[in-house]
């Protein structure tokens, strides 16, 4: 991985701080947007709004890749949706977990364990060795 002088590695944008790598975290939001739907049918603008008790309020999701999982989720039957009358305005569109959906939320679950289990030893690692490798340093 190549890191530019100006702190931001390939592909990146440059308005992030300096020497901050950037995350891929919208494969992320796939799971909580099931989560969300989870025993109960929410609105797209509502799960946008819900995104924030997951980490998103630093960050917020745009409604354009909300939407657009919600659709990918639907092509693949893990999440249905319905026109519903709203008390005032248009109609809109209501979406709700299938049963084939809380079954992918399960295996979710299962891949995100695994990857916590993975980052907790990264983070103990690197701790670890920045601990030795800075304990060297005061003895020179």
């Amino acid at each position: 991985m190549h890191i530019d002088e100006g702190g931001t590695m390939p592909g990146r944008g440059r308005g992030r701080a300096h020497n901050r790598c950037g995350r891929r975290i919208n494969r992320f939001l796939e799971p909580c947007l099931l989560l969300l739907l989870h025993g109960e049918e929410s609105y797209g603008y509502e799960l946008l709004e819900s995104l924030g008790k997951f980490g998103f309020s630093e960050n917020p999701a745009d409604s354009s890749t909300i939407y657009r999982i919600l659709r990918s989720l639907e092509n693949r039957g893990f999440v249905t949706s319905r026109w519903a009358e709203g008390d005032s305005g248009p109609a809109r569109r209501v979406y709700s977990l299938s049963s084939a959906g809380d079954g992918y939320l399960q295996a979710w679950v299962r891949d995100l364990e695994e990857t916590d289990r993975i980052l907790h030893r990264f983070f103990s690692e690197y701790k670890d060795h920045m601990e030795l490798h800075h304990s060297i340093g005061k003895d020179t």
